[in-house]
C-alpha cells in the first residue's frame, strides 16, 4: 500500500493527510463479505449475509476482505506497511457476492436496500461497490441496478463503484458504473509495482456511456495491490495477498473520501464529487476521465 499512497499523494507523516484518517466515518462495503482479519476486526460495526444468511462475519472468496483492507485496514499485522487509506474509518459489510465473486441482481439490490435502511443507525456516509455486471446483462436488470445506486446517491450517500475490467474499448464501463451520478473508479493504463505478474495492463472499463457520459470519473492504482488476505487462517496462507482490478482502485477512492469527510464532516456528496474532480492530476493512462486521484490536493483545496 505504500506505493499506492505515494502514487496518489497520500503522505502519512504529512500534517494534513496524516491527521484525517476517516475517524467517525462509516463506509458500507457490498462485496463477498469480510474475514475477522487482525487489521480489520476493530473497524467492523456490522455484517449482513445476503447469500447464505450466516450471522457471523466470513468471506469465502477473499475479494471483500482485500477491498476492505485497502479501504480501512489498520496495518496492525504489518507494522503499518499495509495499512489502508482510512485506517480510522468504520466498516459496515454486506455480503452480496458468493465465493466465486458472482451474485445475482436481486442479492445486490437487497444489499443496497439494507444500506438505505441502516443509513441513520450507523451514520453511513460512503458506499463502496466493487461490483460490475458482465456484458450481456438484460437491459431491465441494468436499469434496476442503476436506479438503486442513484437512489443511494439521492439519499445523500457518496457512492463509489468500479468501472469493471472489460476495457479498454469505448463503452466498456460495467453497470452500475455507467451512472451519471455516482463516482466511478478506474485503473490507469500503467504497470503496477515491480514484480507484478498481470500481463494485460489496459483492462479498465472506458466510456463514453450510451448516454455520452465521460467515465471513469477518477483513476487510482489497482494493479498488484497488497492487502488483507481473507483466507489468512487456512494452512499455508499468509496475512496479505495480491489482487488486481478496478475493484481494488475503488476502495482507494472511497478511503480518500473518508479522509476528506473526517476533515469536512458536513460536506455533501455532490460537494465531495466536485472536490475529487478539482483535485485530480494529469497522469498517463487517465485521459478518458478527470485524471489521477491526489489525496494531498483533495485535502488542501
Amino acid at each position: 500500500m505504500r506505493w499506492v499512497k505515494q502514487t496518489v499523494g497520500y503522505w502519512c507523516d504529512d500534517t494534513v493527510t496524516g491527521k484525517y484518517c476517516g475517524k467517525n466515518i462509516c463506509t458500507a462495503v457490498l462485496d463477498t463479505g469480510i474475514s475477522v482479519h487482525p487489521d480489520l476486526r476493530d473497524g467492523i460495526v456490522g455484517f449482513r449475509d445476503f447469500i447464505n444468511d450466516s450471522s457471523g462475519c466470513y468471506d469465502d472468496s477473499g475479494h471483500g476482505t482485500h477491498v476492505a483492507g485497502i479501504m480501512a485496514g489498520n496495518g496492525l499485522a504489518s507494522a503499518g506497511s499495509y495499512a489502508g487509506m482510512a485506517p480510522d474509518a468504520e466498516l459496515l459489510i454486506g455480503k452480496v457476492l458468493d465465493r466465486d465473486g458472482n451474485g445475482d441482481v436481486d442479492h445486490i439490490l437487497r444489499g443496497m436496500e439494507w444500506v438505505m435502511s441502516e443509513k441513520a443507525r450507523f451514520r453511513i456516509r460512503i458506499v463502496n461497490i466493487s461490483v460490475g455486471t458482465q456484458p450481456g446483462l438484460a437491459d431491465r436488470q441494468k436499469a434496476r441496478l442503476l436506479k438503486a445506486v442513484e437512489d443511494l446517491w439521492d439519499a445523500g450517500l457518496i457512492v463509489v463503484v468500479s468501472a469493471g475490467n472489460y476495457g479498454p474499448e469505448p463503452g466498456s464501463v460495467a453497470v452500475p458504473g455507467t451512472s451519471r451520478k455516482v463516482i466511478t473508479a478506474g485503473v490507469p493504463d500503467r504497470p503496477g509495482p515491480s514484480g507484478c505478474s498481470r500481463k494485460k495492463l489496459n483492462y479498465s472499463g472506458r466510456g463514453p456511456t450510451s448516454e455520452c457520459i465521460v467515465k471513469p470519473d477518477v483513476f487510482a492504482p489497482g494493479t498488484g495491490i497488497i492487502s488483507c488476505n481473507g483466507k489468512y487462517s487456512l494452512p499455508g496462507e499468509h496475512l496479505y495477498t495480491v489482487k488486481s482490478g478496478t475493484s481494488m482502485a475503488t476502495p482507494v477512492v472511497s478511503g480518500a473520501l473518508a479522509c476528506l469527510l473526517s476533515k469536512y464532516p458536513d460536506m455533501t456528496n455532490v460537494e465531495a464529487k466536485l472536490k475529487i474532480r478539482e483535485s485530480c492530476i494529469r497522469y498517463p493512462g487517465t485521459e478518458s476521465g478527470w485524471g489521477l486521484l491526489n489525496v494531498e490536493r483533495l485535502l488542501r483545496v
